[in-house]
């Protein structure tokens, strides 16, 4: 199920557009401030963001630059009445990723939404300058090295690269032994879930602050491991 962040102050098109997000399988946060939408994006995770431009107090341009200034790729699309072209410009320079004129016909916005979690799904988000946070290690995607909380280089293998990316790909979701090693290692491969074990005790010497007690990398107990930002 994918979530949805919807940003929107008219009670009938916030209400019609979750009922209909919801039929389609993902489940919808709704907000009718933009200041609302940006307390909430602080603490929760989304697949999709949905903002209306005009919106009381911070208007949904201004939402969307905050998003990206953060680092932030999850797909943006504007819910906008403004059907012209200097609009549409700025809301695209604002970074969002598609833009939706209302009255919209429910159905293309689905199909829309489903297309911005489809091309971001498995894809790594990373701001411009090829860095991202994993625990207290910076990702250097280009140069595929991690670089510790002292800035000191660790340089990684191909499947010590694969093992970082598929966690940084999936916050908050419990990947099994089996995921990782299909993922990682793939079908054809043989290690063992020992393997699995021995690759994530090095994962957390590099992004733990404590290791001892990881709170990034952590064990669910009888599942498999999962990655909390």
């Amino acid at each position: 199920m994918s979530r949805i962040l919807l940003v929107e102050d008219d009670d009938l098109i916030g209400t019609m557009v979750r009922l209909v997000l919801e039929q389609d399988g993902h489940q919808v946060d709704w907000h009718t401030s933009a200041e609302d939408g940006a307390d909430h994006l602080s603490t929760t995770r989304f697949d999709a963001i949905l903002l209306d431009i005009s919106l009381p107090g911070m208007s949904g341009l201004e939402l969307a630059r905050k998003i990206r200034r953060s680092g932030t790729g999850t797909p943006i699309v504007m819910l906008t009445a403004q059907d012209h072209t200097p609009s549409k410009v700025a809301a695209f320079e604002a970074g969002a990723d598609d833009y939706v004129c209302k009255p919209f016909d429910m159905v293309e916005l689905i199909a829309r939404v489903r297309a911005q979690i489809r091309r971001s799904q498995g894809r790594l988000e990373l701001p411009s300058d090829r860095l991202s946070t994993v625990g207290r290690a910076k990702l250097d995607m280009d140069a595929r090295r991690l670089l510790d909380a002292d800035g000191n280089e660790i340089t990684l293998s191909d499947k010590e690269l694969e093992l970082v990316l598929l966690f940084a790909r999936h916050p908050g979701r419990v990947l099994t032994r089996a995921d990782i090693l299909d993922e990682v290692w793939g079908m054809d491969a043989m290690p063992s879930e020992r393997t699995v074990d021995n690759f994530i005790v090095r994962l957390r010497r590099w992004v733990e602050p404590s290791p001892e007690t990881p709170r990034h990398i952590v064990t669910v107990r009888g599942r498999g491991y999962r990655y909390d930002p």
